[in-house]
């Protein structure tokens, strides 16, 4: 699985050995993916991607970091010599299907919905920023009111 944004240079000069590397699922026996991250905030959160691009193996259900050369031989080699097998599975505090992964993934998807209301309210609607902050403070305090309660 690898993680990606457009905007990301270093995203952009891995995109063709990726791609080469993906003709080669079928043969390793293997499902290859690419995520953007924009497309998918919760991802980011879910997987705690600080930086990109970021590359993880996944199998049985455990995680693991990619960290190699980012070359097709090296992806290839990584899966068919098992290389896979010498990196420490990411822990099962931390792994994507945790509780604690899981409401990273639902607090970015949280922000990103606040961002886009906000470009709403702003753009759309004609309303001033200091407005747009007011609305959402105030979403905010009476959430909170309420949770409290």
């Amino acid at each position: 699985l690898h993680s990606y944004a457009p905007w990301c240079p270093a995203c952009q000069n891995l995109q063709p050995e990726w791609e080469k590397f993906a003709e080669w699922g079928e043969d390793l026996e293997v499902n290859i993916a690419k995520v953007d991250v924009t497309e998918q905030p919760g991802l980011s959160g879910r997987f705690i991607i600080t930086a990109l691009p970021t590359i993880y193996h996944c199998k049985d259900g455990e995680f693991r970091r990619y960290q190699g050369a980012r070359t097709k031989t090296d992806f290839i080699n990584f899966i068919s010599d098992q290389e896979w097998k010498s990196i420490e599975p990411v822990s099962s505090w931390f792994g994507p299907s945790s509780f604690l992964m899981s409401s990273m993934s639902a607090l970015f998807q949280l922000s990103m919905w606040i961002r886009h209301g906000h470009g709403y309210l702003t753009e759309n609607l004609g309303i001033p920023v200091w407005g747009s902050y007011a609305i959402f403070g105030l979403a905010t305090l009476f959430s909170g009111l309420i949770l409290g309660l």
